[in-house]
């Protein structure tokens, strides 16, 4: 059941970097607590399936920084794609 500390840590996380970045508009708010939240977990559960217990500060220690590592150059690209489409079809349909 530890596991859900770490999908609320992730996904707060991410709602951190969401809210941190500039152009949110370009993506949806629930992006980054999601990825957050997937990362958080997954590492959390890696480490549970490699045999590393609660007990010891890994598991704790990759809720944090897995997802800040996961989100933040995640939601980064993501935004520079949907700018870089949205200019090129700003351009093809000719509005300026």
């Amino acid at each position: 059941m530890q596991i859900l500390i770490a999908l609320i840590v992730g996904a707060v996380i991410g709602l951190g970097i969401h809210l941190q970045l500039r152009e949110r508009a370009t993506r949806g708010v629930v992006l980054g607590p999601v990825i957050g939240a997937l990362s958080a977990g997954l590492a959390w559960m890696l480490l549970t399936w490699a045999g590393v217990g609660i007990d010891t500060p890994w598991p704790w220690l990759s809720a944090i920084v897995v997802p800040i590592a996961v989100t933040y150059p995640t939601l980064i690209v993501l935004t520079r794609v949907r700018l870089a489409h949205d200019t090129r079809e700003r351009a093809r349909l000719k509005i300026s």
